[in-house]
């Protein structure tokens, strides 16, 4: 995060790889390539026909060649392209219960990251706020996951807001093949109604690639707590206002406002056929990725 020394970024980076591809190599490989496939099946070789053999996949030249039915032999292509769009907006420095939202997002990044490698996969990320900040195009090998995971962990966004539009815009130009795209991101980028501001470029998207999203959260974000009168301030814009939480009306309106958003999130997720899962910063990924892997 902001602030660490080289060799605390080091010893952090270290610990997260430990953990994340222990996960990764004992728990969710086998899960992860179960629920991401290639992108179809490619023509490995010509056999001769065996009995429950599929008639369409016959291979009539070699057949009428040989005068013996042969039919044509075709494996799964497996190589995938992982993206990850990180959230990399100050609202990602939030944390109230001992790791923040930046935190959780680079362990389940590593994760999903050393178990697309273990599959021969490349991985590519995308750092963004209000405006993309960092593009590492896809590649293999450790030193290159290291790297993003670095960079997660460091990096100090040029702007402080968060445009999930932008950043969606970008991977459909950038990416012109289909790829399997990770979203973390609290989600929160929506208009004065609450709606979320980005369902044009998530529908454009969403047709060309298979986008999967994670909602990092916090539980304090869904309900404010009874403690008399605060300053708060709004890690994106800036602002900051008093705000008398012991009033029930207050955290009734806040607890209103937050249910809009997620809902609206989650139907319109739904409308474009968009897998997510919500992860709270307090909780184990561990049973939410599994589950969310199932589900798939």
């Amino acid at each position: 995060m902001a602030g660490l020394t080289a060799e605390e970024l080091l010893r952090k980076v270290r610990k997260i790889e430990i953990k994340t591809r222990a996960l990764s190599h004992q728990v969710f490989a086998g899960e992860y390539h179960s629920a991401f496939k290639g992108r179809g099946m490619t023509f490995s070789e010509v056999r001769e026909y065996r009995y429950g053999d599929d008639v369409r996949n016959m291979d009539w030249n070699v057949t009428a060649r040989l005068r013996a039915p042969y039919v044509k032999v075709f494996e799964e292509e497996r190589e995938l392209t992982v993206v990850l769009m990180i959230d990399v907006s100050r609202s990602g420095l939030f944390g109230t219960r001992g790791r923040t939202r930046r935190d959780q997002i680079a362990e389940i990044a590593s994760v999903l990251s050393f178990s697309a490698i273990l599959n021969n996969d490349k991985v590519g990320a995308l750092l963004f706020s209000d405006h993309v900040e960092e593009f590492i195009p896809p590649k293999k090998g450790r030193s290159h996951l290291l790297h993003i995971i670095r960079e997660i962990l460091q990096y100090e966004p040029k702007s402080d807001g968060t445009d999930i539009g932008e950043a969606l815009r970008f991977v459909t130009g950038a990416i012109k093949k289909k790829c399997t795209v990770f979203l973390l991101s609290d989600m929160l980028d929506t208009t004065s109604e609450g709606q979320p501001a980005y369902e044009e470029a998530l529908k454009i998207a969403a047709g060309r690639h298979d986008i999967s999203v994670i909602r990092v959260t916090d539980p304090l974000e869904k309900a404010l707590p009874d403690v008399g009168l605060i300053n708060v301030k709004d890690s994106e814009s800036g602002v900051s206002a008093w705000i008398n939480t012991s009033s029930r009306k207050t955290r009734e309106a806040y607890s209103k406002w937050f249910s809009t958003v997620s809902d609206s999130t989650s139907r319109l997720l739904s409308r474009y056929r968009v897998d997510n899962v919500e992860i709270s910063t307090d909780e184990d990924y561990v049973k939410s990725l599994l589950a969310f892997f199932h589900k798939r």
